[in-house]
Protein backbone atom coordinates (compact mmCIF):
# COMPACT_ATOMS: atom_id res chain seq x y z
CA UNK A 1 0.00 0.00 0.00
CA UNK A 2 1.49 3.21 -0.97
CA UNK A 3 -1.18 6.20 0.43
CA UNK A 4 -0.46 9.95 1.10
CA UNK A 5 -0.57 10.83 4.58
CA UNK A 6 0.21 13.99 7.06
CA UNK A 7 3.06 13.27 9.20
CA UNK A 8 3.12 15.78 12.06
CA UNK A 9 2.24 18.38 9.42
CA UNK A 10 4.16 17.46 6.87
CA UNK A 11 2.71 15.75 3.49
CA UNK A 12 4.52 12.75 3.41
CA UNK A 13 4.17 9.15 1.72
CA UNK A 14 2.85 6.56 4.02
CA UNK A 15 4.04 2.78 2.34
CA UNK A 16 4.05 -0.79 3.89
CA UNK A 17 5.14 -4.32 2.01
CA UNK A 18 6.49 -7.31 3.30
CA UNK A 19 6.01 -7.03 7.14
CA UNK A 20 7.42 -3.42 6.87
CA UNK A 21 5.79 0.22 6.96
CA UNK A 22 7.79 3.58 6.19
CA UNK A 23 6.73 7.36 6.00
CA UNK A 24 8.99 9.87 3.42
CA UNK A 25 9.08 13.47 3.88
CA UNK A 26 9.44 14.36 0.26
CA UNK A 27 9.85 18.28 1.22
CA UNK A 28 12.41 17.41 3.61
CA UNK A 29 15.10 15.93 1.28
CA UNK A 30 12.54 12.55 0.69
CA UNK A 31 13.89 11.49 3.61
CA UNK A 32 12.63 8.08 5.14
CA UNK A 33 11.73 9.05 8.56
CA UNK A 34 10.40 6.54 10.07
CA UNK A 35 11.39 2.42 8.91
CA UNK A 36 9.01 -0.20 11.17
CA UNK A 37 9.08 -3.93 11.34
CA UNK A 38 5.49 -4.75 12.30
CA UNK A 39 5.81 -8.08 13.53
CA UNK A 40 8.45 -7.13 16.00
CA UNK A 41 7.78 -3.72 16.63
CA UNK A 42 10.95 -2.68 16.17
CA UNK A 43 11.47 0.84 14.81
CA UNK A 44 15.00 0.95 12.95
CA UNK A 45 15.75 4.89 12.83
CA UNK A 46 15.36 7.74 14.85
CA UNK A 47 11.76 9.35 13.92
CA UNK A 48 10.94 13.01 15.09
CA UNK A 49 7.99 13.43 16.81
CA UNK A 50 5.68 16.63 17.11
CA UNK A 51 7.61 17.76 19.59
CA UNK A 52 10.69 17.36 17.24
CA UNK A 53 9.76 18.35 13.56
CA UNK A 54 11.08 21.93 13.76
CA UNK A 55 14.25 20.89 14.72
CA UNK A 56 13.97 17.91 12.24
CA UNK A 57 13.70 20.77 9.37
CA UNK A 58 17.07 22.21 10.28
CA UNK A 59 18.71 19.03 11.20
CA UNK A 60 17.68 16.65 8.92
CA UNK A 61 20.70 15.05 9.46
CA UNK A 62 20.03 13.40 12.73
CA UNK A 63 16.87 11.72 11.85
CA UNK A 64 16.04 8.83 9.57
CA UNK A 65 17.68 8.71 6.45
CA UNK A 66 19.71 12.48 5.42
CA UNK A 67 21.06 12.35 1.84
CA UNK A 68 24.65 13.73 2.24
CA UNK A 69 26.09 15.09 -1.10
CA UNK A 70 28.93 15.71 -0.99
CA UNK A 71 29.53 13.34 2.66
CA UNK A 72 31.15 15.01 6.15
CA UNK A 73 33.46 18.13 5.91
CA UNK A 74 34.91 20.21 3.26
CA UNK A 75 38.19 22.18 4.74
CA UNK A 76 37.01 25.81 4.10
CA UNK A 77 34.03 25.28 2.02
CA UNK A 78 35.92 25.45 -0.91
CA UNK A 79 38.20 22.79 -3.45
CA UNK A 80 39.52 22.58 -7.20
CA UNK A 81 38.55 20.51 -10.22
CA UNK A 82 39.41 20.63 -13.38
CA UNK A 83 40.40 23.97 -12.70
CA UNK A 84 36.80 25.40 -11.40
CA UNK A 85 36.81 26.90 -8.18
CA UNK A 86 33.56 24.99 -5.56
CA UNK A 87 32.67 27.18 -2.87
CA UNK A 88 30.18 26.03 -0.56
CA UNK A 89 29.20 28.18 3.02
CA UNK A 90 31.38 27.66 6.04
CA UNK A 91 29.04 25.99 8.59
CA UNK A 92 31.43 24.84 11.22
CA UNK A 93 32.83 28.40 11.86
CA UNK A 94 34.94 27.15 14.65
CA UNK A 95 36.67 24.55 12.28
CA UNK A 96 35.96 27.32 9.40
CA UNK A 97 34.68 23.94 7.54
CA UNK A 98 31.64 22.97 5.36
CA UNK A 99 29.69 19.71 6.36
CA UNK A 100 26.43 17.85 5.41
CA UNK A 101 25.67 18.45 2.20
CA UNK A 102 23.52 20.87 -0.08
CA UNK A 103 20.22 18.80 -0.96
CA UNK A 104 19.35 16.97 2.35
CA UNK A 105 16.68 19.78 2.89
CA UNK A 106 15.93 20.55 -0.63
CA UNK A 107 12.17 19.12 -2.09
CA UNK A 108 11.88 16.29 -4.20
CA UNK A 109 8.93 15.32 -6.50
CA UNK A 110 7.54 12.11 -6.61
CA UNK A 111 7.72 11.18 -10.06
CA UNK A 112 6.62 7.40 -9.63
CA UNK A 113 4.58 4.60 -7.64
CA UNK A 114 4.71 1.08 -8.19
CA UNK A 115 2.28 -1.65 -5.56
CA UNK A 116 2.26 -5.46 -6.50
CA UNK A 117 1.10 -8.02 -4.05
CA UNK A 118 4.94 -8.15 -2.59
CA UNK A 119 6.02 -5.06 -2.64
CA UNK A 120 5.69 -1.54 -3.42
CA UNK A 121 8.28 1.31 -4.61
CA UNK A 122 8.08 4.80 -4.77
CA UNK A 123 10.59 7.14 -6.98
CA UNK A 124 11.53 10.85 -5.63
CA UNK A 125 13.49 12.94 -7.74
CA UNK A 126 15.13 16.18 -7.72
CA UNK A 127 16.70 18.62 -10.34
CA UNK A 128 19.41 21.40 -9.69
CA UNK A 129 19.52 24.07 -12.23
CA UNK A 130 20.25 27.83 -12.26
CA UNK A 131 16.81 28.60 -10.88
CA UNK A 132 17.73 26.93 -7.29
CA UNK A 133 19.77 29.56 -7.24
CA UNK A 134 21.90 28.93 -3.72
CA UNK A 135 22.16 25.06 -4.78
CA UNK A 136 23.55 26.03 -8.16
CA UNK A 137 25.89 28.94 -6.44
CA UNK A 138 27.14 26.41 -4.27
CA UNK A 139 27.82 23.52 -6.86
CA UNK A 140 27.10 25.14 -10.45
CA UNK A 141 25.66 21.87 -12.14
CA UNK A 142 22.72 20.97 -14.04
CA UNK A 143 21.46 17.42 -12.53
CA UNK A 144 19.33 15.18 -11.03
CA UNK A 145 18.85 13.02 -8.20
CA UNK A 146 16.57 10.44 -8.00
CA UNK A 147 15.96 8.15 -4.94
CA UNK A 148 13.76 4.80 -5.38
CA UNK A 149 12.55 3.34 -2.29
CA UNK A 150 11.88 -0.32 -2.75
CA UNK A 151 10.05 -1.86 0.30
CA UNK A 152 9.40 -5.64 0.49
CA UNK A 153 9.93 -8.63 3.19
CA UNK A 154 14.06 -8.24 2.69
CA UNK A 155 13.42 -4.78 4.27
CA UNK A 156 13.82 -0.78 2.37
CA UNK A 157 16.08 -0.92 -0.88
CA UNK A 158 17.62 2.05 -1.70
CA UNK A 159 18.88 3.38 -4.66
CA UNK A 160 20.19 6.50 -5.34
CA UNK A 161 20.82 7.78 -8.70
CA UNK A 162 22.78 11.49 -9.82
CA UNK A 163 22.62 11.89 -13.27
CA UNK A 164 25.09 15.28 -14.85
CA UNK A 165 22.98 17.22 -16.96
CA UNK A 166 25.50 19.79 -17.44
CA UNK A 167 28.45 19.81 -20.19
CA UNK A 168 31.28 19.23 -17.53
CA UNK A 169 32.51 16.85 -15.47
CA UNK A 170 30.82 16.65 -12.39
CA UNK A 171 32.25 16.01 -8.85
CA UNK A 172 30.27 12.90 -6.76
CA UNK A 173 30.97 11.83 -3.12
CA UNK A 174 27.78 10.99 -1.15
CA UNK A 175 26.60 9.49 2.23
CA UNK A 176 24.09 9.21 4.66
CA UNK A 177 23.62 10.53 8.16
CA UNK A 178 21.39 7.25 9.60
CA UNK A 179 20.68 7.40 13.06
CA UNK A 180 19.68 4.14 13.91
CA UNK A 181 17.92 3.87 17.08
CA UNK A 182 19.20 2.86 20.31
CA UNK A 183 16.72 0.81 21.95
CA UNK A 184 14.71 -0.05 18.39
CA UNK A 185 12.82 -2.52 20.44
CA UNK A 186 9.62 -2.39 22.21
CA UNK A 187 11.15 -3.02 25.95
CA UNK A 188 15.33 -2.77 24.78
CA UNK A 189 17.53 -1.41 26.97
CA UNK A 190 20.77 0.83 25.85
CA UNK A 191 23.00 -1.24 27.36
CA UNK A 192 22.11 -4.65 25.91
CA UNK A 193 23.12 -3.16 22.37
CA UNK A 194 26.62 -3.35 20.58
CA UNK A 195 26.91 -2.18 17.09
CA UNK A 196 29.87 -3.95 14.68
CA UNK A 197 30.85 -2.54 10.98
CA UNK A 198 32.63 -3.58 8.38
CA UNK A 199 35.62 -1.38 9.11
CA UNK A 200 39.45 -2.20 8.76
CA UNK A 201 41.65 1.08 9.77
CA UNK A 202 41.32 4.27 11.56
CA UNK A 203 41.90 7.58 9.86
CA UNK A 204 43.76 10.12 11.99
CA UNK A 205 41.46 13.16 12.14
CA UNK A 206 43.22 16.74 13.10
CA UNK A 207 41.84 19.37 15.21
CA UNK A 208 39.64 20.32 12.60
CA UNK A 209 37.98 16.54 12.27
CA UNK A 210 39.93 16.46 8.68
CA UNK A 211 41.95 13.38 7.75
CA UNK A 212 45.69 13.95 8.28
CA UNK A 213 46.23 10.96 5.77
CA UNK A 214 47.64 8.40 8.23
CA UNK A 215 46.08 5.54 9.18
CA UNK A 216 46.14 2.90 11.84
CA UNK A 217 45.27 0.10 13.20
CA UNK A 218 42.06 -0.02 14.82
CA UNK A 219 42.68 -0.01 18.18
CA UNK A 220 41.56 -2.19 21.51
CA UNK A 221 38.52 0.23 22.22
CA UNK A 222 37.43 -0.34 18.12
CA UNK A 223 38.81 -3.68 17.40
CA UNK A 224 35.45 -5.25 18.53
CA UNK A 225 33.46 -4.09 16.05
CA UNK A 226 35.07 -6.82 13.72
CA UNK A 227 33.89 -9.21 16.44
CA UNK A 228 30.75 -9.03 19.43
CA UNK A 229 30.33 -5.40 18.39
CA UNK A 230 30.99 -2.42 21.18
CA UNK A 231 28.16 -0.35 23.15
CA UNK A 232 26.90 2.18 20.85
CA UNK A 233 25.94 4.76 23.43
CA UNK A 234 28.11 5.81 26.90
CA UNK A 235 31.28 7.24 25.59
CA UNK A 236 31.45 9.64 22.70
CA UNK A 237 32.58 8.57 19.54
CA UNK A 238 33.04 10.16 16.01
CA UNK A 239 35.59 8.30 14.66
CA UNK A 240 36.51 8.12 11.00
CA UNK A 241 36.52 4.46 9.50
CA UNK A 242 37.84 2.90 6.22
CA UNK A 243 35.79 -0.19 5.04
CA UNK A 244 36.74 -3.74 4.98
CA UNK A 245 34.69 -6.85 4.39
CA UNK A 246 33.08 -9.06 7.33
CA UNK A 247 32.12 -12.52 7.06
CA UNK A 248 28.97 -12.99 8.28
CA UNK A 249 26.71 -16.42 8.66
CA UNK A 250 29.53 -17.45 5.84
CA UNK A 251 28.95 -14.27 3.24
CA UNK A 252 30.48 -11.34 3.02
CA UNK A 253 28.75 -8.55 4.62
CA UNK A 254 29.53 -4.48 3.86
CA UNK A 255 27.89 -2.95 6.82
CA UNK A 256 26.32 -1.89 10.23
CA UNK A 257 24.91 -4.23 12.43
CA UNK A 258 23.12 -3.18 15.35
CA UNK A 259 22.32 -6.06 17.67
CA UNK A 260 19.74 -6.08 21.23
CA UNK A 261 21.95 -8.95 22.63
CA UNK A 262 18.94 -9.24 25.13
CA UNK A 263 16.10 -10.62 22.04
CA UNK A 264 18.24 -11.71 19.66
CA UNK A 265 17.38 -9.27 16.93
CA UNK A 266 19.34 -7.00 14.36
CA UNK A 267 18.78 -4.00 12.39
CA UNK A 268 21.27 -4.21 9.54
CA UNK A 269 22.32 -1.51 7.79
CA UNK A 270 24.15 -3.31 4.27
CA UNK A 271 25.90 -0.66 1.40
CA UNK A 272 27.44 -1.55 -2.13
CA UNK A 273 30.55 -1.34 -3.11
CA UNK A 274 30.33 2.60 -3.87
CA UNK A 275 31.14 3.07 0.32
CA UNK A 276 34.42 3.20 0.53
CA UNK A 277 34.50 4.59 4.15
CA UNK A 278 32.55 5.23 7.25
CA UNK A 279 32.02 7.82 9.92
CA UNK A 280 30.90 6.40 13.65
CA UNK A 281 28.99 9.10 15.62
CA UNK A 282 26.83 9.16 18.78
CA UNK A 283 26.37 12.53 19.24
CA UNK A 284 28.40 12.68 22.66
CA UNK A 285 26.69 8.97 23.51
CA UNK A 286 24.14 10.53 26.15
CA UNK A 287 21.59 10.53 22.98
CA UNK A 288 19.13 7.38 22.11
CA UNK A 289 20.52 6.50 18.87
CA UNK A 290 24.02 5.98 17.12
CA UNK A 291 24.97 6.83 13.41
CA UNK A 292 26.77 4.35 11.20
CA UNK A 293 27.69 6.34 8.26
CA UNK A 294 28.65 5.40 5.31
CA UNK A 295 30.60 7.71 2.51
CA UNK A 296 31.67 7.31 -0.81
CA UNK A 297 34.54 9.47 -0.72
CA UNK A 298 36.64 9.88 2.82
CA UNK A 299 35.79 13.27 4.55
CA UNK A 300 37.61 16.11 2.24
CA UNK A 301 38.40 13.81 -0.41
CA UNK A 302 38.66 16.85 -2.61
CA UNK A 303 41.73 18.17 -1.13
CA UNK A 304 43.37 15.20 0.04
CA UNK A 305 46.87 14.39 -1.52
CA UNK A 306 45.74 11.86 -3.97
CA UNK A 307 41.87 12.30 -4.25
CA UNK A 308 40.85 9.85 -6.71
CA UNK A 309 42.80 7.29 -3.83
CA UNK A 310 40.10 8.80 -0.98
CA UNK A 311 37.15 8.30 -3.24
CA UNK A 312 37.24 11.28 -5.22
CA UNK A 313 35.01 10.58 -8.77
CA UNK A 314 33.32 12.59 -11.00
CA UNK A 315 30.45 11.92 -14.17
CA UNK A 316 30.94 12.53 -17.21
CA UNK A 317 28.51 14.44 -18.90
CA UNK A 318 25.10 12.63 -19.58
CA UNK A 319 26.35 9.92 -17.21
CA UNK A 320 25.11 8.88 -14.21
CA UNK A 321 26.51 7.28 -10.55
CA UNK A 322 24.52 5.37 -8.72
CA UNK A 323 24.83 3.81 -5.42
CA UNK A 324 22.70 1.37 -3.16
CA UNK A 325 21.76 0.42 0.30
CA UNK A 326 19.74 -2.44 2.48
CA UNK A 327 18.30 -1.67 5.72
CA UNK A 328 16.32 -4.61 7.15
CA UNK A 329 15.52 -6.41 10.47
CA UNK A 330 17.05 -10.33 11.48
CA UNK A 331 17.39 -12.53 14.39
CA UNK A 332 20.15 -14.59 12.90
CA UNK A 333 23.59 -12.21 12.80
Amino acid sequence: MIEKINFNGIPAVHFTAGGYEAVMVPSVGANVVKLKHTATGIEILRTPDAEEMENFKERPQIYGLPLLFPPNRIADGTYTFEGRKYQYPITIPTQNNYHHGIIKSEPFTVSRTVERNDFVEIEAVYYSNLFNNAIFRDFPHEFCCRMIFRLDADGLHQTTVFENLSDKDMPVGMGFHTPIRVPFTPDGKAENYRIRLSVGKRMEMNERTLPTEKLFDLSPAEAPLRKEGIAPCGEAMEWALVNETLEINGHPYNGAVMTDTASGWSACYEVDENFKYWTLWNNGGNVPYACPEPQSWATNAPNLSDPEAYGFRYIAPGSEFRASTHLFVSNKM
